[in-house]
């Protein structure tokens, strides 16, 4: 799995550099948990990615959408070598994933505490037709000061939508600006069942995603590192949205392979 998550990485990385943009630290932040999510958990048809009864993923932190992207690619969603189209003009690979141009995407997200919702209503719209799936959809630490965030973790308790799953990429981002203190028991106080992970061992990702409560919608808070792999990237706000140039580029594919 290392040498599939970092060979995805140095796509990133390249896609990234080619750009003169990107979000890497938050890609890098999210990689492993879509990755685990698409490998191991998800079920779905990349030919037939919007079919009712497939589990749906959606990225409420759009902006990590290179990680998204990787993936789909890795899975057969489309052509590897469109990632390095990001950005550009005529690509259907945006800044921010786009429902009616990317493969596989379920909702066009980027404007931070819409991404949840929208997975709410897909959630409780399963619900009431008897479908059979999961709908689980990721939100950034920084993205929990959002009110539409716990306005949806309202609705998701009061309808006992165990079939929604919210994973937080709890990576410290937003502590400079406000700290979002003990999330697992926010979420508990709001009528979710929680646990807490590691957001880079595959292992505790796989089971955590494979738990279904009895009654009451699920929340992973998962403990990551904005950046994780690139140690000159890790945690430095500076890389927020940063490309790499030419050097740092080749240093950092090397510290990957």
């Amino acid at each position: 799995m290392t040498k599939i998550i970092n060979k995805i990485k140095q796509q990133i990385l390249n896609a990234a550099h080619s750009a003169g943009e990107g979000h890497i630290p938050s890609a890098f932040s999210i990689l492993d948990l879509v990755w685990v999510l698409y490998d191991r958990v998800l079920k779905f048809d990349a030919n037939f990615p919007h079919k009712l009864n497939l589990d749906h993923f959606v990225l409420s932190k759009g902006h990590a959408s290179l990680a998204l992207y990787g993936v789909l690619a890795e899975k057969s969603f489309f052509p590897k070598e469109k990632l390095n189209t990001f950005c550009q003009y005529d690509s259907f690979l945006g800044g921010h994933p786009d429902r009616n141009k990317v493969p596989g995407v379920v909702a066009s997200t980027g404007s931070l505490g819409h991404g949840f919702p929208i997975a709410l209503g897909v959630a409780l719209a399963s619900k009431i037709q008897s479908i059979d799936n999961r709908i689980f959809c990721l939100v950034g630490d920084g993205e929990c000061n959002e009110g539409t965030i716990w306005e949806t973790a309202l609705l998701g308790s009061h309808h006992k939508l165990t079939n929604l799953c919210c994973i937080v990429d709890y990576n410290h981002s937003t502590d400079r600006a406000l700290e979002v203190g003990d999330l697992a028991q926010k979420f508990i106080a709001f009528g979710w069942d929680s646990l807490v992970i590691n957001g880079h061992d595959h292992e505790e990702i796989y089971h955590a995603l494979s738990y279904k409560s009895d009654g009451r919608p699920v929340a992973i808070i998962a403990k990551t590192i904005k950046g994780a792999g690139i140690k000159d990237i890790e945690n430095t706000p500076a890389w927020h949205h940063r490309p790499p140039n030419t050097d740092e580029l080749a240093a950092f594919i090397k510290e990957l392979a």
